[in-house]
C-alpha cells in the first residue's frame, strides 16, 4: 500500500526541497499504512502551498470562516466510503483522499511560536491533514479529539520529529 502524493504551489510561495518533500511523502505513507489496516488499497493526496490570503479565501468559501487558518482538508470520501475493497481486475485503483492546503505563512509563524522549524511544523500540519481525509475529527467530540491526537503524536515520532 502507497501513498501518491502531489505538490502544487500558489503562486508567489516558496517551493520546498526535494528532501522536505520525501519527508512529506513519508508522512503521507505512514498515515496510510498506520489508518487502513487491512484494506491494502493505495491512495493519492493531494498537498496545496498557499499563503494566508488564499487559504482564507478558501476558509472563507467552503468553511464560512472568514479568518486564515494553517491547514484545511477536503475528502473525498467519508465514513464507510473511504476505504472501499473494490477490486478491479485483481488490483484495486488507488483510492482518491482529497485535498490538503497548508498557509507556509501560518506554519512559519507556528514553528517560531512553538520554536521549531517550519519543515516540522509544516509536517505536523499535513499529519493532521492526513488525519481528517482518513476518517478522524477532533470536532467530533472529546474520545475521538484524544484518539485522533494521540495517533498524531505517534506518526510524528515515527518520522523522527
Amino acid at each position: 500500500m502507497r501513498a501518491y502524493l502531489s505538490i502544487r504551489y500558489d503562486a508567489g510561495t516558496p517551493q520546498i526541497d526535494p528532501a522536505w518533500r520525501s519527508l512529506l511523502r513519508r508522512a503521507a505513507n505512514a498515515a496510510l499504512r498506520r489508518c487502513s489496516a487491512g484494506s491494502g488499497r493505495d491512495a493519492e493526496v493531494s498537498l496545496l502551498l498557499t499563503d494566508d490570503e488564499n487559504i482564507r479565501q478558501l476558509n472563507r468559501d467552503y468553511r464560512q470562516r472568514d479568518a486564515a487558518t494553517d491547514v484545511l482538508s477536503f475528502a473525498m470520501a467519508e465514513g464507510e466510503d473511504l476505504l472501499p475493497a473494490v477490486a478491479t481486475e485483481g488490483k484495486s485503483p488507488p483510492l482518491l483522499l482529497g485535498d490538503i492546503v497548508i498557509s507556509r505563512q501560518r506554519a512559519a509563524a507556528q514553528a517560531e511560536a512553538y520554536g521549531h522549524s517550519e519543515q516540522r511544523e509544516t509536517v505536523f500540519l499535513f499529519v493532521h491533514g492526513m488525519l481528517h481525509l482518513l476518517g478522524y475529527d477532533h470536532e467530533r467530540g472529546a474520545a475521538e479529539e484524544a484518539a485522533m491526537f494521540a495517533l498524531q503524536d505517534e506518526l510524528m515520532q515515527e518520522l523522527g520529529l
